[in-house]
């Protein structure tokens, strides 16, 4: 999509720190971290959210898979990591392409109300 900013992100048309690629997914330190590690891992094909990469359950696992490569390579796969998905406009999701968080590197707190 020519308006998505992760789609600008994956076609390096917008700067990013990769962390992790493959031919399915493109992982990048999030420019607005809530973790001492904050990657998000987007599918390198257009998906609106968590809810329409569920239908391709291939690439939500390469989704998934690439998560925990990112936790191994920042050093949190020991130590606990989180995976999160925002998924509509109570998750105050803020771009409309699927994305996983991967976060760590320090006690999380419970997360919530």
């Amino acid at each position: 999509m020519s308006d998505c900013l992760f789609c600008k992100i994956v076609a390096k048309e917008i700067p990013s720190t990769p962390v992790y690629e493959n031919d399915t997914v493109y992982a990048f330190h999030d420019i607005n971290p809530q973790a001492k590690v904050h990657v998000l891992v987007v599918p390198r094909e257009h998906h609106q959210d968590a809810k329409d990469l569920a239908g391709n359950p291939d690439l939500l696992a390469s989704v998934l898979l690439a998560g925990t490569e990112v936790a191994k390579t920042e050093g949190i796969l020991e130590s606990g990591y989180r995976f999160v998905f925002n998924t509509g406009d109570d998750a105050c999701r803020t771009v409309f392409h699927a994305h996983l968080h991967v976060l760590g590197g320090e006690q999380l707190t419970a997360f919530g109300r």
